[in-house]
Formats: C-alpha cells, sequence, structure tokens
C-alpha cells in the first residue's frame, strides 16, 4: 500500500501519514465511523510516546499470543471498522496463519457497515467473514457490540480483540475466553483485562503476531504450552507503562 499517499517513505512521519489516510479513506468507503478518527488520534499520541516502535515486551506479547492462536480449538479475529481500514490484509494473513475465523463486530452496527466490512476483507483475500448472522449475544453488553455469530465469537475459545472497548473486553473475559488485546495504551480495561496484552500499533502487532505462527507453526504443543505459561502479563504492561513516562532512554525491560 505504498502508494496511498503521495510521500516519501524515508519522510519521519510517513506512517503516521498513512494511518491517517487510511482511517480517512475507510470513513469515505462507509467502513469506518467519524469516531473511529478520534480514535486514532487518541492511539498515535500514545504510539509517539512508544517511540513508534514495537519494544522487547511487546514482541513477547506477539510470541505469546501465536502460541495461544496455535493452541486454540476455534481461534476468531474480531475486526471493526478502524481494524479493517488499517490492516485488512494482515488480518487475513493472519487467519491464514493460525487457521482463524474472521468475525466483523461493531460498536455503531448497521447491516451496512458489516457487509461493507466483509466485503473489503474478501477484497484483500478473505474466504470467509463471519458477524452478519448475529444470531448469539454476548451476556450482559446491552449495546450492538453484544451481537456475534454462535459459530464466531460466542463459540470461541481464543479471541484477538484488536482496538477493542473495555466492557466487551470485559464480558468475553467472564465468558472465560482467552483473549488477546492489541492496544496502545496499557492503562486500558481492554489491555488490564486481557490474557496477553500487546501494547503495539496494530500495524506492527499483526504482523508480528503472524511472523511468530509461521515460526511456530509445528512446534510440539509442549513447546507452544511453555510459550504461554511462560509469558508475563503484568510485566508486560509494566513495561510499557515505563517506556511511556520514562522514553527509550531509561526504560529496562
Amino acid at each position: 500500500m505504498s502508494d496511498e499517499v503521495d510521500v516519501p517513505e524515508d519522510h519521519p512521519r510517513y506512517q503516521s501519514l498513512l494511518t491517517r489516510h487510511r482511517i480517512e479513506a475507510g470513513v469515505e468507503k462507509g467502513i469506518t465511523s467519524t469516531q473511529g478518527l478520534i480514535a486514532e488520534g487518541r492511539g498515535e499520541a500514545f504510539d509517539y510516546l512508544l517511540g513508534e516502535e514495537t519494544i522487547p515486551s511487546a514482541d513477547r506479547a506477539a510470541r505469546a499470543a501465536a502460541a495461544h492462536f496455535l493452541l486454540a480449538e476455534h481461534p476468531v479475529i474480531s475486526v471493526n471498522g478502524n481494524v479493517a481500514a488499517l490492516v485488512p490484509g494482515e488480518v487475513v494473513e493472519l487467519a491464514e496463519a493460525t487457521d482463524a475465523d474472521i468475525e466483523v463486530n461493531l460498536f455503531g452496527r448497521t447491516e451496512e457497515r458489516v457487509r461493507a466490512i466483509a466485503a473489503h476483507l474478501r477484497e484483500y483475500g478473505a474466504s470467509e467473514v463471519k458477524g452478519l448472522t448475529a444470531d448469539a449475544r454476548i451476556p450482559g453488553l446491552s449495546h450492538e457490540r453484544a451481537k456475534v455469530d454462535r459459530d464466531g465469537i460466542y463459540d470461541a475459545d481464543v479471541v484477538l480483540v484488536p482496538l477493542e472497548d473495555g466492557d466487551r473486553a470485559e464480558a468475553l473475559g467472564e465468558m472465560g475466553k482467552t483473549e488477546v488485546v492489541i492496544d496502545l495504551n496499557p492503562l486500558s480495561r481492554s489491555a488490564r483485562v486481557a490474557t496477553v496484552p500487546i501494547i503495539d500499533n496494530i500495524l506492527r502487532a499483526l504482523p508480528n503476531v503472524a511472523r511468530h505462527a509461521r515460526d511456530l507453526s509445528g512446534s510440539p504443543r509442549e513447546t507452544l504450552t511453555e510459550i504461554v505459561e511462560g509469558f508475563d502479563r503484568e510485566g508486560a504492561l509494566d513495561a510499557a507503562e515505563r517506556r511511556l513516562r520514562e522514553g527509550a532512554t531509561r526504560e529496562s525491560e
């Protein structure tokens, strides 16, 4: 997608400008809400404080996430409007690397938006996209994100919930699901309730999880289990918070 914006890739703000452009294009295409622009701006501020790079603890989290997905019986990648606009190809690549389902789930849900996002993901190679059936509900939620497919998120044992809102993250946890959360704010409810919080930009995090999944493919279950059990979620959150507060030169991971 390097031709999406008329800015050289060596421009110091290239990634930021590319991200903004993708969200803007998503709004124009009807897959992203205007509120998504605000959410992206908030995330960009945190990424700036992180140094706009994947810190070591986030890469360890991505590896643990990959192990969870490879151990899962029914992993699902949840996709909202911003995810669809920012990383549609990366979602498909991760689904292929981990044999995961893809499901559209929206706070500002309309059937038109769900269909538009599903079509957008299919343009990037998705063979099947769930979310249109919406024949089950997540207990404890009164808004539209409660609507899920029974053979998708409702039945999943591991769910990737990138760019999540905290109440659904908490509700999925109450259902006993293993949650992988991608969030640039280590203090958010989503990150705090996640089994595996990946504190990183989704543009970097999804490819990292897919890379680790490909590297770990075919590994014995014992190896994957060791990775899962050895992951320090509190340590990952603490390391990200230190980076935000103190910067790269004083970080200790």
